[in-house]
């Protein structure tokens, strides 16, 4: 007598094919999930080492201070140089870069740098190490009184560096010219070493300010001169009957790579006016260019450019604009930031 086979069923469990391809969708769904949950803690900067000021603290030397080591990625650093007693500190007027150059007043003082670190989240700061107390350097030129500038503060004139004045017999002077925000802060080097420096379109609404370095047999210090006026683009001409232009900076865009400035330009005379444009970022050198509009009373207009390569990096571009007529009258500067990712 036959008998029916016998049948075993399968240990494993057999996949739904439906369920086997949701697999994939359902595994992108959760990593996208831990994305957007990361994303979500993004933060300021927190800082996990502290900024450390290097250099020997007597007068006439450099001090260089250290970004110290910070989580959250920055992508800007800004500085400011202070002057202890104790623990008590006071900000250091227009000393706002990573170097500063020790002076008189310093003397019987400890400093510090505060080191300011900038992300899209926020901002946060952390205060460097205390110097040792700074001490008058001995058999070197030390500097009494502070150098100057003279000279007329607009393109195309001539500036001129002032040593001040100086203890222990210099024989020696040199000179290195820096490029300054308006209020004398933010220096950068500009590559000029003469003690004359010419004016240029690049420096409008800046400051310039300028290294003096004193040398004798014992060695060499250096001292910062004070800063000079705003540079103007032109010097101004007086005419009683003409009007400086007015410009309002409607918007700043950033479109890929290229930014587009819409202003408006009123004057009182049918004539073109000269706009001045200033691209500006901390740390680095300006750049200027011109463009033209004629108001016919008043026109809104926008142009287009590329930043050059210095700027286009991550961190807050400032674009100044500058009106100028025929007669050499200026409007009042106006000035949008744009952030570069």
């Amino acid at each position: 007598m036959d008998r029916e086979p016998i049948v075993v069923p399968e240990s494993k469990e057999r996949i739904n094919p439906m369920r086997k391809h949701l697999l994939p969708a359902l595994l992108a769904a959760v990593v996208a999930g831990l994305v957007l949950v990361t994303s979500a803690f993004a933060a300021a900067p927190a800082n996990s080492s502290p900024p450390s000021v290097s250099g020997t603290p007597k007068v006439g030397q450099t001090l260089t201070v250290s970004n110290g080591t910070w989580s959250g990625s920055p992508t800007n650093y800004s500085y400011q140089w202070q002057r202890c007693t104790g623990s008590t500190c006071h900000n250091i007027t227009g000393e706002n870069g990573n170097t500063y150059v020790v002076r008189g007043a310093d003397v019987g003082h400890t400093l510090r740098a505060v080191v300011t670190a900038a992300n899209a989240d926020g901002i946060s700061t952390a205060n460097s190490n205390q110097t040792a107390t700074v001490t008058q350097a001995t058999g070197i030129p030390v500097n009494t009184a502070q150098p100057s500038i003279t000279g007329d503060a607009t393109v195309g004139q001539t500036l001129t560096a002032e040593n001040g004045s100086w203890s222990n017999a210099p024989t020696s002077y040199t000179y290195r010219w820096l490029q300054c925000d308006r209020f004398g802060g933010s220096c950068v080097p500009t590559g000029f070493t003469g003690r004359n420096y010419t004016v240029r379109l690049d420096d409008v609404g800046g400051t310039m300010r300028v290294n003096v370095t004193a040398r004798n047999a014992n060695g060499s210090a250096t001292a910062r001169s004070t800063r000079s006026d705003v540079v103007q683009a032109v010097q101004v001409i007086s005419a009683p009957t003409d009007k400086a232009p007015t410009i309002t900076f409607i918007s700043l865009r950033k479109i890929g790579g290229r930014l587009y400035a819409r202003f408006r330009v009123c004057d009182d005379a049918p004539k073109a006016v000269e706009v001045v444009q200033r691209s500006s970022k901390p740390g680095y050198l300006a750049y200027s260019r011109k463009w033209t509009v004629t108001p016919n009373s008043c026109v809104t207009a926008t142009r287009t450019f590329i930043p050059v390569p210095r700027f286009r990096t991550k961190g807050s571009l400032t674009v100044t604009l500058t009106a100028i007529d025929k007669s050499g009258k200026a409007s009042r500067s106006v000035s949008r930031s744009v952030r570069w990712k």
